[in-house]
């Protein structure tokens, strides 16, 4: 994929503020610092376009990017993070879960697990709960610089036996791994979309 384009469009904090104008929309899912803002850049080959943080939990909004002027990114606040309010906890699920049950422009969901742990319960919760919604989902294993090959290789298959019938790709934003395979997906996904 060349990118010619990419700009920030519009931060949503409730459903009178998506973006409805029928563009496909590829969205981010994962827990808070898994490295969602790192992938999008990565994939963008943009830096500082969606904003990194240290601290987890940064993310509020619904975040829209324009690509090429002609599909989205949209970056989901990140769940999961012990230190922010029970409260905001269960505004962000329900705000996540609004955007994903009402968009129809959403044409693939990629939902990021931490390659060096496997997945949390929140992320098997989210993974049934988009399967059994028959959302379409890619699961993209973040951070697989920073393991061995072996210990990368094991986690692999210790999170596609606990996601059955998952896609699971490695991806290191620091190196680039996995870019065209995550590329391959999303364009497939927009073309399968619009026909």
């Amino acid at each position: 994929m060349r990118i010619s384009n990419v700009r920030f469009i519009k931060s949503a904090f409730k459903p009178a503020d998506y973006i409805r104008d029928g563009k496909p929309e590829i969205a981010f899912l994962g827990r808070s610092n898994v490295g969602k803002s790192s992938l999008i850049n990565s994939l963008l080959q943009r830096k500082g376009l969606a904003k990194t943080s240290n601290t987890p939990g940064r993310t509020q909004a619904i975040n829209y990017f324009e690509v090429n002027e002609s599909f989205y990114f949209v970056d989901l606040p990140g769940y999961g993070y012990a230190k922010v309010s029970k409260t905001m906890r269960q505004d962000w699920g329900k705000m996540a879960e609004s955007y994903l049950s009402g968009s129809d422009s959403l044409v693939l969901n990629i939902q990021l697990i931490d390659s060096r742990h496997g997945p949390t319960p929140l992320d098997l919760q989210l993974f049934e709960w988009l399967r059994d919604n028959d959302k379409p989902n890619l699961v993209v294993a973040t951070k697989a610089d920073k393991i061995s090959r072996n210990e990368l290789t094991t986690n692999l298959a210790a999170a596609r036996k606990a996601m059955p019938d998952a896609n699971i790709l490695a991806y290191s934003s620091k190196t680039g791994t996995g870019r065209d395979d995550v590329w391959g997906h999303i364009e497939k996904s927009i073309a399968e979309w619009k026909k």
